[in-house]
Formats: C-alpha cells, structure tokens, sequence
C-alpha cells in the first residue's frame, strides 16, 4: 500500500472525523484530494467501519460494496418495502457491529434509498427510533458533478410526491438529524489562480460569457499529436475515435479473455469491472483501469511505490507470447499482467489481541468472488463521465450536440491541469452550462470552516 500524505486542511479533517460521531458530508470542488481522504480514513480509522457506494464500480476503486449488497436492499422504490424481511442475519450482525458507515460517490444516492439506509440500520442495530441506529455516517461526493441516476417513470413520480429532491440531502432523515459539510478548498490539480476561478464558476453557474471566451480563446488550436486523449459526452462518439485509431494499426491484434465463473458474473452484477475481451495491438494508447496491486517498487525507505494508478495513460510496445502487455509510460516500461478484482463482503469474525490477552470481534471483508483481466482499456477517447476522478496534462474535450446533464462541462474541464494543455473542438457554449437548482438550494448554505476545527 503506498504511503498517503495528507495536507493540513485534510489531517484536521481526518482528525475531526475521527473524534466525532457526528453524520458528515465531505465535499469539494474537482482536484481537492476527496479521494485521498476517503482512503486515507479507510486504512487508519480505528473504528469499525464499513465502506459502500451505489454502483460497482465506485465501490471496487474504494475497496468496498454496493449499497444494495450491503443492505440486501431491492430494486426500485424502498419506501414502501418491508426491508427488514430483506436483510438476513449476516447483514444485520454487520450493521449492528459497525462504528461508521462509509458512503462514496453520495451525490448518485437517492433521497428514498438514504432513508431507507437509515431505516434498515435502526432494525439491525434495535435502535428504530435513532437515525442510522446511532451509527456515525460518513459520506463524501461532489453534487456539482455526480447526480442521482432518475428511474423509471413511476419512481420519478414516487420522488416527486414524497420528496422535495431527489437528491440525498433532501431525505427525510436530515429532519430528525443533523449533516456538517465541510467542503475541502485547496486545489491540488490546477495551479493557475484564473483558471481555477473560472472553473469554480462553471460549477456553480456563475460563469460569464467573458469567462467562457477567455477559455475558448485559450483552447481554440489543434492539439500538437495525435495522442491527446479526447473527451466526449457520448459513448458513440467514443467508441468510433478508438475503432478508428486502432484500424489505422497495422500491427497484429491479441485478445484477452477475463477470467471469471457464471457464479462471479452473477455476483459481480450488471457491470463488470474491466472488458470481458480486450484487444490490443502494439502502438495502442492505452489507460490503466486499476491501481497497480503489485509490491515490486519501493522506495529507499522501503514504501511501496505505485508503478501506476487508475487513469495512467501509456502506450503498447510489445504484445509478448508468454503472455501479458508491455506498456510505455513517461520512458518507463512495465509489464502489465492480469489484475484481481474482487468482490467482497462484510463480516464478523472474532480475532485474538495479544495486548490484552481478550478474543475481540472484528469486521472483515471476505471475498465472494474474482475477475481477472489486464487493466487497461483503449484510451485515445473516453466518455466525460469515465473520466470522473482523473487527471489529464493536455486533453480535446468534445462537447458535441452539447452537454446534456448538470455538471458535465464542468467534469470535463476540470480534467486538466492547465488551460496551456486544453483543446476544444468547439467552443464551450453558455448553454454547455448547466447547474441544478436544488444542489445550488443545498451548497450554498453554510458550511463549517475546516481551518477551525482544530
């Protein structure tokens, strides 16, 4: 595990996460190391604590669980199911030995699906009347960029009755119970103090037409290669940059075929975590899907140094027979082979303390089931929403037709580290920016200052 280290406004957070048992909502906007915190609290918590997010892929970059998994919950509306015939012993024996649940990507959770989370814990804890059974919930997200995914057509009108939102901070839970924010405000990614100022403008709507001509301006030029990696809004639009590029290769291709089970398909759910086939050919620029897992560089005081982490991009050069792919990333080769991911479970187990001579219970996460695959996915083009999280030198963000959901043109600028590594097939469009009403209702009020908590 590579060594994390926190700044001081993260620490104080840390710290105070730590030392309450207060419900907390971490926050920011893109580039202030949330992710960093989040696993920073998971690995140096000392409290029990159990770590999920709503979809599977942001629950396996957290090492954790769905939310449905967790909780046993169904699809579909939850207010109206008996959710306690849902949730069997296991679930219940978790979720009353837990000191914190954890929550990633928050902003997709429903405000149904939160008050349900609240609902089950109290069942399971024997503490109905208490929000979350009296459980400390910590939850981290940016509503600016993620939204709730809206449902059919009857759980759209099931909101709309019963909720103000859909949004997970207009539960009915945050009557009964309080919700800090705290919104982390130094920005790692970017430097240029004007840059970063018109970015936190795009997020919360402010932005103005000289605002956006002057980003325009700026990345109104054609990239210097070909390499730069494109962003679009559509999947299409994706799908056919990389088909191209990789038709333009006249190297031979090579197919890899993910190892797994039904069984593992079926836990895994409706997506998996890497392409079941992948082809590669020599010369395809390629991004690591998957922190490197692997132990084999350290540093001189013996830290385990990551050759690699989730969005690397870098380049085939050699496709050998014995199997796996050979990668250039910055001058630097690696040999890539098949990653492990796995999905896992909660449980109690009971584990003997050699400090005070006392069996203690502990929660553990237990593997279900393993899906192997070389991490990497063809990388001239992703989707917007695929590039949550990461971090670009230079980039072509293609708006297409145009945005088409809140935050999108903020996620895709927001990739990059300076305006000198930006490239705009067209011209970003007032109408590209788009914020919703209920988040800027919900961000804008008061948020506690982190720089006092200590």
């Amino acid at each position: 595990m590579q060594e994390i280290t926190l700044s001081t406004e993260q620490q104080n957070l840390f710290d105070y996460i730590e030392a309450s048992e207060n419900n907390i909502f971490v926050t920011g906007r893109a580039g202030t190391g949330k992710s960093t915190l989040l696993s920073y609290l998971i690995e140096n918590t000392k409290k029990k604590v159990a770590v999920c997010a709503p979809t599977g892929v942001a629950a396996l970059n957290v090492g954790g669980v769905t939310i449905h998994s967790l909780f046993g919950f169904p699809f579909g509306i939850l207010g109206t199911e008996d959710i306690g015939r849902h949730m069997n012993r296991r679930t219940r024996e978790v979720l009353g030995k837990i000191d914190m649940l954890v929550i990633d990507e928050v902003s997709m959770v429903n405000a149904d699906m939160m008050d349900t989370i609240s609902r089950a814990m109290g069942i399971a804890r024997g503490r109905r009347k208490l929000p979350f059974g009296g459980a400390q919930v910590v939850m981290f997200g940016d509503p600016y960029q993620l939204a709730p995914v809206p449902g059919n057509a009857e759980e759209r009108a099931y909101m709309a009755e019963n909720y103000q939102s859909s949004w997970f901070f207009d539960a009915h839970v945050w009557r009964e119970d309080s919700l800090e924010r705290f919104e982390l405000s130094e920005i790692f990614r970017q430097h240029d103090e004007h840059f970063k100022e018109i970015l936190n403008a795009i997020r919360d709507g402010s932005c103005t037409q000289e605002m956006l001509d002057y980003i325009n301006q700026c990345g109104n030029r054609f990239p210097p290669h070909d390499d730069v990696i494109r962003l679009a809004t559509l999947n299409e639009s994706v799908n056919s940059v990389n088909h191209a590029r990789m038709s333009r290769l006249t190297t031979k291709p090579k197919r890899f075929d993910a190892i797994f089970s039904a069984a593992d398909q079926q836990a895994f759910g409706r997506t998996l975590p890497a392409e079941p086939i992948l082809e590669l050919k020599v010369g395809a620029q390629v991004m690591f899907i998957k922190n490197d897992d692997s132990n084999t560089k350290k540093s001189a005081d013996g830290r385990v140094i990551k050759r690699w982490v989730n969005g690397t991009i870098g380049h085939v050069i050699d496709l050998p027979s014995s199997g796996g792919v050979v990668v250039e990333v910055d001058g630097e080769t690696f040999d890539v082979g098949r990653s492990t991911w796995e999905k896992v479970r909660y449980e109690i187990d009971e584990q003997f303390d050699e400090e005070t001579g006392k069996v203690k219970e502990v929660l553990v996460a237990v593997p279900l089931a393993e899906f192997q695959q070389i991490p990497l996915r063809l990388a001239w083009a992703v989707t917007v929403h695929k590039s949550q999280g990461q971090t670009y030198d230079e980039v072509v963000i293609d708006m297409g037709r145009g945005a088409f959901s809140p935050g999108q043109t903020y996620v895709a600028l927001s990739r990059v580290r300076s305006l000198e590594g930006l490239y705009l097939t067209r011209a970003i469009r007032m109408s590209d920016i788009m914020v919703d009403a209920d988040v800027l209702r919900f961000m804008r009020g008061a948020s506690k200052a982190i720089e006092k908590l200590f």
